[in-house]
């Protein structure tokens, strides 16, 4: 619990982690604003169609919850890197893992608990419609579940690179602008086997392209992706120099 309560102090330390917190929260309620205008469905719905969005802060707080530690501190602070702090606190490599996975998980199921009702009392006060929502508890768990997973693949893939900056580059472009997973399943059906492709079914009720794994079938290969990569990450971690 100590490791843990330092891991999220931490990151409440860090600007980039309420970066990502504030693109999940103020950017679905501004989606949800501009998508009221022409919402047919339930204030859930219209509010739950600005969930994908918090995949890119989730990517953020996974990323940075790392990257972090081998930013080196000013020089006034003796330019140090955070990371030979922590494993001369807690040397045990495997537990600094498993904390921060935690503090990942606490830290976006957090934001998705604040999210989706801000967002949805939002709809609420812009949507004219009465139609009844559906499906709201699967729903909500199923999209917490995609950021959770997406925010522990940019985890692995920043300690197994052991940089930052090309998980964000690679994740948030892909989950917001051009899936390159997407272009690939045009080619061949193996691609909906992609962690992405497989977990998006997760969002249900938000439209997506035709085709794909149902949502849990889906959910089980994207977790086995994220699972399978921090694996990766903690034998690359334990076996590395700091």
């Amino acid at each position: 619990m100590n490791a843990l309560r330092a891991e999220l102090r931490k990151a409440s330390t860090l600007p980039a982690v309420w970066a990502g917190l504030a693109v999940t929260l103020f950017g679905s309620v501004a989606i949800t604003a501009l998508n009221a205008g022409h919402a047919t469905g339930s204030a859930f719905d219209t509010a739950f169609a600005s969930m994908p969005l918090g995949t890119v802060g989730a990517v953020v707080i996974g990323v940075v919850a790392f990257s972090s530690e081998y930013t080196a501190n000013n020089a006034d602070a003796g330019g140090g890197r955070q990371i030979i702090t922590t494993l001369t606190v807690t040397p045990r490599r495997v537990q600094v893992l498993a904390t921060k996975i935690v503090a990942i998980v606490l830290l976006i199921v957090a934001s998705a608990a604040v999210t989706l009702p801000v967002t949805t009392g939002v709809a609420h006060l812009l949507v004219d419609t009465t139609a009844p929502a559906t499906n709201i508890v699967e729903r909500s768990l199923g999209g917490t579940l995609y950021w959770v997973l997406s925010g522990l693949l940019g985890f692995a893939i920043t300690i197994i690179l052991r940089n930052g900056v090309i998980p964000l580059i690679v994740l948030i472009v892909n989950s917001s602008l051009v899936s390159v997973s997407l272009l690939l399943s045009k080619l061949t059906p193996l691609a909906q086997y992609l962690p992405d492709m497989a977990g998006r079914r997760l969002f249900g009720g938000v439209r997506t392209v035709e085709g794909g794994l149902d949502a849990v079938p889906g959910g089980l290969v994207m977790t086995a992706w994220a699972v399978l990569f921090c694996i990766a990450a903690g034998f690359v971690f334990i076996r590395r120099d700091a």
